[in-house]
């Protein structure tokens, strides 16, 4: 039974963080790792002592993991940036949150004896006879150590301690995956042959000047090798065990959300009764007010998880190919039980699938509109502001060489900006027709005839359109352009003068997407100057959306996937720096040349420039790894190799360096994303580099030589481009099922069977057809909850019995804290 591990994270803001520079202030940003490794890194927030970032991220992590740590730091322009500060959470802290935490958390001060990292390799093993017990103690290699040297690497050895009696192995220079294959042997008896106490395995980095460097311990009862004399396999190092110091608050504060979702996942088979109705209710529906496990599943989500819920389901019937049947199924239901007015207005199910089903397919799209705009709005910063109350004369600048500028002038300025923006932007939307991905046009070609069938009257004439606007542009376009990080139409949060400017235009084009029906009612009267080119933008918009329904349902695919996008789709592009492997082998970090990527699922292709037609490309099916590199392998950061392996069975490495740490995290997850179905992926890599006729990691002379690091080919970042994975969806909508078993027994099953037995005492009396009909739709609820109840039994049923299984296999000892 597989494990499915994802962790959500939220870095919202700092408060009372000490002052680092001699301006009396501070330039804050936060580093996130999980484990060892740094998966995320906030803007910079300078000369600012109560830091807002509002970032946030997940991380799907199917191996689990150990710690998620939050370094808070000072940039310096010059030299090193300071440390202030850091917050460190086990995994059993988060657990033990189920609704995740979220609270303001003291920045304790960095140990070095407490950032340790990496596993040693050890087989321990008792050896008695009539004179004496002996203990030998394998030192096979580690990997993954803390850099503690300068540059980048350590010089490792390790010490094995039983009370006053310690032996130590050689010191492997200049490496942070040593390779000893030493025996170390104590006399048990010399020192004492406690069974109370324990052997304890250190590692340590060598200075030939100074004290020597903590880097990790193992501590390993001599109880356990007196009841298993053999004990082999790798230990993750653990720290000195200090407790962390919170300064008392001095180093200031972070407020933080995290949330933990770990799912066991069974075999495909156990979760295909629930599949199967799941699909029946769309491809065989019913009236629209009957009943179907949907409708039953709608009834217990919270407000809270119906967007999780949605987007579950939007993957489970792409990866059937009926996600235009459900969507249409719940639209009906909506467009049924809704009066004109406030159609899509509430957080139904059927709102909330249709949101997360154009982030889905729609995403792409978004981009290829907006960016262009986000990106030159963002570049040009200009002052633009219409409300007279937050005018700031003193942070615009000049307009004219008469001196400062009046209000008026700003007001007039502005005005224009926002009018030319929002020009481009209509202009990017209604001439992109061809550009929307058809499974999208035909979703809102179905909505566009249920809203016209329903609301045939002239007074609702506009009513088709709105539906279809108020997601095009409500729900999509307008928080887009709000937000754009959101979106990942930018790396980071815009700055308070470019958050102005989106949030006017986002206003405005709330407006354009009501069909201007609601200009002037509203208090923000600064707003009028925009209403002229708002008027104009809807005829423009109902054209729009008349070409965007004008499609052929039958020429659209609708096969199942196991991605949300095509194959021939750009999922990722931008500029990198790849590696020259050919030529002169000196100056190595000069041997990295600008190249353009394209990363579809087919392929990863690259050229000197966009607009370069010869292209090379390295086929996705031949991916085996994609992993970091270790800094010292070629001085420099934020690099990272794609292993393939050619038809003759040979790997061959290709490194990219990324500009920091943020796209070299975006550009592993989507590789790996695209190459999650793979076969023969490798399980061990090498974070080095092969030169000097040895690797940079492991100073093995061997090219071929198997990885000294484990792969980490499925942790990537949680967004839209997440594969489909049918089988962890439907764990999902299992358990929302599961907690509301209770409600759907008492609704559908206790209650009426109340009912029946009422009747039954009652006299018989001339039926009504009403009562006859809802007697009918009753007994129809009945059913379909009984079905879809004995499901859920089924699937806890299957959940237990797994669970009592992996029990029993794991009965022999095993060391949970350290033992990997």
């Amino acid at each position: 039974m597989a494990t499915n591990t994802s962790l959500y994270f939220r870095i919202v803001e700092g408060r009372n963080l000490p002052a680092k520079d001699v301006s009396g202030t501070s330039d804050p940003y936060c580093i996130v790792k999980v484990d060892n490794e740094v998966v995320a890194r906030t803007a910079t927030v300078w000369k600012n002592l109560n830091p807002f970032w509002g970032e946030e991220y997940t991380l799907h992590l199917p191996t689990g993991f150990h710690t998620l740590t939050f370094y808070v730091m000072d940039e310096d322009t010059i030299g090193h940036d300071d440390v202030i500060g850091k917050i460190s959470l086990s995994k059993d802290v988060i657990a033990a949150q189920p609704k995740g935490l979220d609270n303001w958390l003291n920045l304790s001060r960095v140990d070095p004896d407490e950032e340790v990292q990496g596993e040693i390799h050890l087989a321990l093993e008792l050896h008695r006879d009539a004179q004496r017990t002996c203990l030998h103690c394998h030192v096979i290699e580690a990997r993954d150590l803390a850099p503690r040297d300068i540059s980048g690497t350590s010089d490792p050895f390790t010490r094995i301690i039983y009370n006053n009696l310690s032996a130590e192995t050689s010191i492997i220079k200049k490496t942070r995956f040593p390779h000893w294959d030493e025996t170390l042997e104590l006399c048990l008896d010399e020192g004492g042959d406690d069974e109370g106490g324990s052997v304890t395995v250190e590692v340590w980095d060598w200075d030939m000047v100074g004290k020597n460097d903590f880097l990790g311990k193992v501590e390993i009862p001599l109880s356990c090798l007196h009841r298993s004399p053999l004990l082999q396999g790798w230990f993750r190092l653990m720290p000195l065990g200090n407790t962390e110091d919170d300064a008392g608050g001095k180093l200031g504060a972070l407020r933080l959300k995290v949330r933990l979702a770990e799912e066991r996942i069974l075999p495909s088979l156990y979760y295909q009764p629930l599949i199967e109705q799941l699909v029946e209710a769309v491809i065989s529906p019913s009236e629209v007010d009957d009943p179907t496990p949907l409708t039953l599943l709608e009834e217990v989500t919270t407000v809270e998880s119906r967007q999780d819920v949605a987007m579950t389901l939007v993957k489970i019937y792409l990866g059937q190919g009926l996600v235009v049947p459900f969507l249409d199924y719940l639209n009906t239901r909506e467009v049924h039980n809704t009066n004109p007015n406030t159609l899509f207005r509430s957080n139904s199910l059927a709102s909330k699938a249709m949101e997360q089903f154009m982030k889905a397919v729609g995403m792409l799209y978004l981009h290829e509109v907006l960016k262009p705009i986000i990106n030159r709005i963002f570049e040009e910063r200009k002052y633009i502001e219409l409300d007279p109350c937050k005018i700031d004369l003193n942070r615009c600048r000049r307009i004219s060489f008469k001196g400062s500028a009046s209000e008026a002038e700003v007001r007039e300025s502005s005005v224009g900006l926002l009018q030319m923006y929002l020009t481009s932007i209509m202009e990017a939307i209604v001439n992109s027709v061809s550009q929307c991905p058809p499974v999208m046009r035909v979703v809102f070609k179905q909505l566009h005839k249920r809203v016209e069938e329903q609301f045939p009257e002239p007074e609702n004439e506009d009513v088709k359109y709105l539906a279809i606007s108020g997601f095009f542009f409500l729900r999509l376009f307008a928080p887009a352009i709000l937000t754009p990080k959101l979106f990942q139409l930018r790396d980071h949060h815009a700055d308070t003068r470019t958050s102005r400017t989106l949030l006017l235009l986002a206003k405005a084009l709330q407006s354009v997407g009501n069909l201007g029906l609601q200009l002037g009612h509203g208090k923000e009267q600064w707003m009028t100057p925009l209403h002229p080119i708002i008027l104009c933008s809807v005829a423009s918009v109902k054209d729009f959306l008349d070409k965007l329904v004008d499609i052929d349902h039958d020429n659209v695919c609708e096969a199942p996937q196991r991605a949300v996008f095509l194959p021939s789709v750009i999922v990722k592009e931008g500029f990198l720096q790849k590696h020259k492997a050919e030529g002169p082998q000196l100056l190595k970090r000069f041997t990295f040349k600008k190249r353009y990527f394209w990363l579809s699922s087919e392929s990863l292709s690259y050229a000197k420039s966009p607009d370069w037609q010869v292209r090379s490309s390295i086929l996705i099916q031949r991916v085996r790894a994609v992993e970091r590199v270790d800094e010292n392998a070629f001085q420099l950061q934020n690099v990272m190799q794609v292993i393939t392996q050619d038809t003759e069975g040979q790997l061959h490495t290709t490194y990219l360096q990324c500009k920091n740490v943020n796209e070299l995290n975006q550009w592993l997850s989507a590789i790996r994303k695209v190459s999650i179905y793979n076969e023969h992926m490798l399980p061990s890599f090498h974070p080095g580099a092969h030169r000097g006729n040895k690797w940079t990691c492991c100073l093995q002379p061997d090219r071929t030589a198997s990885g000294c690091s484990r792969t980490h080919s499925a942790v990537t970042l949680g967004d839209w481009s997440d594969p489909l994975d049918p089988d962890a969806e439907t764990q999902i909508v299992y358990k929302e099922l599961l907690q509301g078993r209770d409600k759907l027994r008492k609704q559908y099953l206790e209650t009426q069977e109340m009912e029946t037995a009422e009747q039954e005492e009652m006299p018989l009396k001339a039926s009504q057809p009403s009562s006859v009909s809802a007697q009918g739709r009753s007994e129809r609820a009945r059913a379909v909850a009984a079905r879809l109840l004995d499901v859920v039994l089924d699937l806890e049923r299957a959940h237990s019995t797994f669970q009592s299984r992996e029990r029993d296999e794991s009965g022999a000892f095993i060391l949970t804290s350290q033992r990997t």
